[in-house]
């Protein structure tokens, strides 16, 4: 038996794609941002510039997770984060503590960006309700009543990027983040209900930073999972989309699993 698996029972969980676009977000789709309903709680998974727009146009308050992943440190996948901390400041006081979980240096980096964006607003107040944990690659984390565990993507270098998985709720989760090809994330996406997997290109086949459509579909066999869904989707892409026989995410999707 799979280690990674879950058991897939109990109540439903409800992925919605709030971005699924590529940091050009090509053909006018939202960067990323994934919200996950799940009986454990409400987790929102990347940040992206236009974060705060797809969430008050899914109807979805910026008070309502506890939990936030961050797969890696571009301004596709973390910009978000200071206008998020500007709706806790001023719109939507954060009563809760909200628990920031990624790679080493988000932390750093996030308060950087806050402050080249907004540097005269005072940070200290909002600071004690941000809690930064580190998301090392190779290991899992008990954050709430969800085991996240994460594995070093090949997309970013000296910095770490992450694919990760979410248990919890009877059901499981993986996230490709942006990753060239990586058997250990065939390993991770083992027994998932649902795998969210990038793929930003297809005649850029030689980019090995990025997952690209024909290595996908050649390898579709080998992830184990109930369910795959193509996001991060680039031009070549979605230009070709009636070539496309894998499932393809979209803006305001919902998938319940």
């Amino acid at each position: 038996m799979n280690p990674n698996r879950t058991a897939s029972n109990g109540a439903p969980v409800t992925v919605t794609l709030l971005g699924t676009g590529d940091a050009f977000a090509s053909f006018g789709r939202s960067q990323s941002g994934y919200l996950i309903d799940a009986p454990g709680g409400r987790i929102l998974m990347e940040a992206g510039p236009g974060l705060l727009q797809a969430l008050k146009s899914n109807g979805v308050s910026t008070d309502s997770f506890d939990l936030l992943l961050i797969s890696h440190l571009h301004g596709d996948h973390f910009a978000g984060l200071p206008f998020l901390i500007l709706d806790y400041m001023w719109e939507t006081p954060r009563k809760k503590l909200l628990t920031i979980a990624g790679p080493a240096k988000l932390e750093q980096r996030t308060w950087l960006l806050t402050r080249a964006m907004f540097p005269h607003f005072e940070l200290d107040k909002i600071k004690r309700k941000l809690k930064f944990v580190v998301l090392e690659p190779g290991s899992s984390t008990r954050l709430g009543k969800f085991k996240v565990s994460a594995i070093r993507s090949p997309h970013t270098k000296p910095e770490i990027s992450l694919s990760i998985r979410i248990d919890g709720g009877g059901k499981s989760i993986v996230f490709s983040g942006d990753s060239g090809w990586n058997d250990e994330l065939v390993e991770l996406s083992a027994g998932a209900d649902l795998f969210l997997c990038e793929c930003t290109y297809y005649e850029s086949a030689h980019l090995k930073f990025h997952l690209n459509y024909p290595l996908l579909a050649a390898n579709r066999d080998k992830f184990k999972v109930r369910r795959m869904v193509l996001t991060h989707l680039g031009r070549e892409v979605l230009s070709r989309e009636d070539e496309i026989a894998l499932e393809m995410g979209y803006d305001g999707m919902k998938i319940e699993i």
